[in-house]
């Protein structure tokens, strides 16, 4: 039996319909390291039920586990040129296979999920415990990089007041969570995502401020244009307007899809103790922060 931790509450007081009438859900990206991509997806099919299905050597899918399709992977586009035919240095299959296995010690593995409801999110950490019973270790930073857990969390609404609302939420607790997250480790607080620019910060947290959707994302991209940031608009900013985006931003990796990426947490796979719960729960007091901020502008 795999240690775990007491589940606090996943769902909170928020809204757990979606844009759509459809429940919410929320995609989960956990960072690691000790433990190949292929070692990882053949624990994760042993304990999950599920079957592997080979990308590449350091990519796999693990379809029809009990907790959805799972992929595993090494965090470096370098290592799956079949994925990115646009990279400026592009390898063939044998020297990505050599370079995934040349930078493991330095560069993280990745466990992904599928999007999955909101009241199985508690579920992940079993998938953590299958990691880390197989080797995998982390806490929360590598070298000078971070470890990075990343919540993936479909928004109640797709309207601009709704992002504008989330956004002000965020800002408004921002230097809580990030000494939340990072508590008394240096460490972890250099390999943090950067701050909003105070230029910005100011500027959303105006009382008035409450622009359309195509502002919003002008502003947005003028003051703010990277997706090196704790709660990542980019997105779902894209999703909407793709063109708007990829115009001032051509060349930055953005996957467009509907969500808001909360990526300031950190993961401590090799801690039994640490549960993805904890931080999903910093997540709530920026839902139920939203709610408020949405409400006062009605």
């Amino acid at each position: 039996m795999h240690d775990m931790v007491a589940a606090p509450e996943v769902t909170g007081s928020f809204p757990l319909l979606g844009a759509e009438g459809k429940p919410r859900r929320v995609g989960v990206e956990v960072e690691f390291m000790g433990l190949s991509a292929r070692s990882a997806a053949r624990a994760l099919a042993h304990d999950l039920g599920g079957f592997i299905e080979v990308e590449d050597p350091h990519a796999f899918r693990v379809l029809g586990t009990r907790l959805g399709d799972l992929r595993v992977e090494t965090d470096l586009r370098y290592t799956h040129p079949q994925r990115h035919p646009k990279l400026a240095i592009r390898l063939g299959a044998r020297a990505a296979a050599w370079l995934g296995t040349l930078v493991s010690p330095l560069v993280p593995r990745e466990l992904v999920t599928a999007p999955l409801p909101i009241a199985r999110l508690s579920e992940v950490d079993e998938a953590i415990a299958s990691l880390r019973s197989a080797g995998a270790s982390g806490r929360g930073a590598v070298a000078l990089d971070s470890l990075s857990l990343h919540f993936n969390i479909d928004p109640p609404s797709l309207d601009a007041a709704t992002i504008s609302a989330f956004l002000k939420a965020f800002l408004s607790a921002e230097e809580r969570l990030r000494q939340e997250t990072a508590g008394r480790s240096l460490r972890l607080t250099r390999v943090l995502p950067p701050s909003y620019p105070i230029a910005y910060r100011d500027r959303v947290l105006a009382p008035d401020y409450w622009p359309d959707l195509r502002t919003l994302t002008a502003d947005y991209l003028k003051l703010n244009p990277t997706r090196k940031r704790a709660f990542d608009l980019l997105p779902l900013l894209a999703y909407l307007d793709e063109k708007q985006v990829h115009q001032t931003l051509p060349y930055e990796k953005i996957g467009p899809r509907p969500v808001f990426h909360f990526r300031l947490p950190q993961a401590h796979v090799g801690d039994h103790n640490w549960s993805i719960l904890q931080d999903w729960e910093r997540w709530v007091s920026v839902e139920n922060l939203a709610l408020e901020q949405r409400a006062l502008h009605l």
